[in-house]
């Protein structure tokens, strides 16, 4: 098979990773890819938002399968205008893709079909959102309503925070039109987890579970990034927990879906916190997550391809049949370095240090995020400069959770760059927290 994998961050590195290692792959391509994907795939330079030209260029090449790992392309439509020319993608189509677009339709569906969640109220002007702020008082949280790169949820622990953050979103307009509207709800309290899986509606199949981590500094401090690491699995969920999410929050939004005539195929993310009174869904994502997958892919010993196809042949309660996804017992960390500045403005072009160092350590694997290779005119050798805010995802496996914290930040205090950061503190709530359930 001829598969495109069209992103560039480190979820997609882990991706097309994991598809190189599917005997159903004859050719791999990216768009448009970044330094790390490069040495496994052909990257193509195509936007991820350029539908047009990655149309014309599935067709041109006879790309058998497509798999979109952003929001951003199936937002626009990309899946809808591949299935028009029956072309084969993975992914939800436009109009289900709304459960991450608008985080109103998500809710107001989760509300309608009793999926459990915090008590919100949706605004569309700043001054009725503030007023509200006064009357119900802090902690709260001001979301965004549409995309921002998984920084438009400002948790406020007082009322000024609050209504900072409200004008921050619909005044100064620093998520531009995701901030049309924003919800305020109710702040909860608990572990936060992540679910993934994978479904064609009828069927569903899970993958391992996750711990995100998204503020920017340990003990979760700072503003909230894109997510500054990840651990799979989390001690939080045992299986009866898992099979309560998959019962109350999965199968009911997908069921949902379907009895407004709203048909999703593809990945579905929940972003889960685990409180006294069960879990509550913070947040869907209609894709991967990032950097979840880079945690949870390690551990798959199945092909993720063979169950990608069956999503797209309607076909997945076969693929479960014959054994679905297996499961490695060991523990998987991943730590994201980052730019300086990130998540706000941060710098480019920093020459990245010690990646040989690193590439020969058993279970230990770097998923690029924000790189690109270049060729040193001097040196004649390939080297990797930084371009983006999060730019490597170090991971690595371990028997217990513990050894793989340990051989992970081995594994980082190899590589440097000028101002790279980084938390200490990724799964560290694993061995310290008692599970919840």
């Amino acid at each position: 098979m001829r598969v495109l994998v069209i992103g560039s961050g480190g979820r997609e590195h882990a991706l097309v990773w994991k598809i190189s290692q599917s005997k159903l792959v004859d050719k791999l391509f990216c768009a448009p890819g970044n330094g790390g994907i490069a040495e496994l795939a052909e990257c193509i330079e195509i936007k991820t938002e350029d539908i047009p030209n990655l149309l014309e260029f599935v067709k041109k090449e006879k790309i058998d399968f497509t798999l979109v790992g952003p929001e951003a392309p199936l937002a626009k439509g990309i899946v809808d205008e591949f299935n028009n020319h029956r072309l084969r993608i993975f992914g939800p189509a436009k109009l289900p893709a709304q459960l991450e677009v608008s985080k109103v339709f998500a809710k107001e569906l989760m509300s309608k079909y009793k999926v459990p969640t915090a008590d919100f109220r949706v605004f569309d002007h700043p001054d009725k959102a503030k007023r509200y702020i006064e009357t119900v008082g802090a902690p709260c949280v001001v979301k965004a309503e549409g995309l921002a790169q998984g920084k438009g949820v400002i948790v406020a622990k007082t009322v000024e925070e609050a209504i900072q953050a409200v004008k921050s979103i619909m005044e100064d307009r620093i998520f531009g039109e995701a901030g049309n509207r924003i919800i305020i709800e109710e702040c909860l309290e608990g572990q936060e987890a992540s679910i993934i899986v994978i479904t064609d509606s009828k069927e569903v199949i899970p993958l391992a579970s996750s711990q995100d981590h998204k503020r920017v500094f340990d003990n979760d401090q700072g503003p909230n990034t894109g997510g500054m690491g990840a651990y799979s699995p989390t001690p939080m969920i045992n299986e009866d927990l898992f099979k309560e999410i998959l019962e109350k929050i999965i199968y009911r939004i997908i069921d949902g879906l379907a009895k407004e005539n709203i048909i999703y195929k593809g990945a579905l993310y929940a972003g889960i916190m685990l409180t006294k009174d069960g879990p509550k869904v913070l947040e869907f994502n209609v894709r991967f997550g990032d950097p979840e997958t880079q945690a949870i892919l390690p551990r798959l010993k199945g092909d993720l391809l063979e169950a990608m196809l069956a999503v797209t042949y309607d076909n997945l309660s076969k693929f479960k049949r014959l054994g679905g996804l297996k499961w490695d017992s060991h523990s998987c960390v991943c730590v994201v370095c980052a730019s300086k500045g990130y998540p706000g403005e941060y710098e480019k072009g920093k020459e990245i240090f010690g990646l040989e160092q690193v590439k020969g350590i058993q279970d230990v694997v770097v998923f690029h995020a924000g790189t690109r290779r270049v060729l040193d005119v001097q040196t004649r050798k390939i080297k990797f400069l930084t371009s983006g805010g999060r730019v490597l995802g170090v991971t690595a496996l371990g028997r217990t959770i513990k050894e793989a914290i340990n051989k992970t930040y081995d594994a980082v205090k190899k590589i440097y760059f000028e101002g790279m950061h980084y938390r200490s503190d990724i799964g560290r709530r694993a061995i310290e927290e008692k599970p919840l359930a």
